[in-house]
């Protein structure tokens, strides 16, 4: 599949999206980038702005397997990854499979579980399959996790550790709608006359495959990757900054640069679209030194601040890997 063809099909997600949430069309490119690009993605926001809606609806259009899993303090790891039951006809132990064996999973509230059942997804994450009793399972492809946390709460919640945030390639907030989206909502709503809002498919699993295969071809020139890597260098020397990101946040400006790239109808990735997704990327790779915590400092604006002082390169030649000249 060709590059233009991917962004074609992209936009036709995003447009039958966009028929149930109202506006916020740059958080959904993001989510939808993060998609393309083989990562999960943290929706991370205050409770009631179409968090859970949005994985939903991600779920129909694309075509893919979707399971919601509720986070709870009393869920147990086991209850995400399956277990062993004892069958009595065979007299045998057999596998059942939990709800992570799934194309999309809905990680609904992920920080009120507690990090022995949020470690669950560790492996799954990042490996793409689980182990249980010494006994490994792959997880078909494509795998995606949406995970939603209220960032406002704290009694009864478990802050995700650095670790479980790594694993996600982007953060994204979605904000308040403004005064005319909020009443299209309405009417939508009142148009449609029942609660629930079925989406048709515009992809399927494997026409999703064949996207995420495709950004293989979106060309990184030479400065731009080295203008990844600057920034990404920065946040490690910020004096606000405790903790830099580490390479797998210059992995994560590459890979969601390149479906950025796409949804733009371009094969070629420009340092636009690295700027554009950088606070996404890296804002919960980084950790804020005590003081700036203390001053509610967003990590957001840091990461902006390190993009408007990295100087932007010129683009025009072709990228060392291809062996171009």
């Amino acid at each position: 599949m060709e590059p233009a063809e991917v962004g074609r099909h992209a936009r036709e997600v995003l447009d039958r999206v966009n028929t149930v949430v109202v506006g916020k069309r740059d958080a959904l490119e993001l989510v939808l980038a993060g998609i393309l690009a083989g990562g999960h993605v943290l929706l991370e926001d205050f409770p009631g702005l179409a968090k859970t809606l949005t994985a939903r609806c991600f779920g129909q259009v694309l075509g893919l397997d979707f399971t919601r899993l509720q986070f709870t303090p009393d869920l147990l790891p086991a209850d995400v990854t399956g277990s062993f039951l004892y069958n009595q006809r065979d007299g045998d132990f057999v596998f059942r499979k939990g709800p992570v064996f799934t194309n999309l999973l809905l990680a609904d509230e992920i920080n009120r579980t507690p990090p022995k059942t949020q470690a669950a997804l560790l492996e799954a994450m990042q490996e793409r399959q689980v182990s249980v009793e010494g006994v490994t399972h792959p997880l078909r492809a494509p795998f995606h996790v949406l995970a939603t946390a209220n960032p406002i709460e704290y009694e009864g919640t478990y802050p995700l550790p650095e670790a479980q945030l790594d694993r996600f390639l982007l953060r994204v907030s979605f904000g308040y709608p403004s005064p005319e989206e909020e009443w299209t909502m309405l009417g939508r709503r009142m148009a449609r006359r029942t609660e629930e809002s079925v989406l048709e498919p515009v992809v399927d699993a494997v026409t999703l495959r064949e996207m995420q295969r495709a950004l293989e071809d979106v060309a990184v020139e030479d400065s731009v990757g080295r203008y990844i890597v600057d920034i990404v260098s920065a946040t490690r020397e910020h004096p606000q900054l405790q903790v830099g990101a580490s390479p797998r946040g210059s992995l994560a400006l590459l890979l969601t640069a390149r479906a950025r790239a796409v949804l733009d109808g371009r094969d070629y990735v420009i340092p636009e679209d690295v700027k554009r997704v950088a606070p996404a990327a890296l804002s919960h790779r980084i950790s804020l030194r005590p003081e700036m915590w203390l001053r509610r400092v967003d990590p957001v604006s840091i990461v902006e601040e390190v993009c408007a002082r990295t100087p932007v390169p010129p683009s025009g030649q072709l990228p060392a890997y291809t062996g171009g000249t």
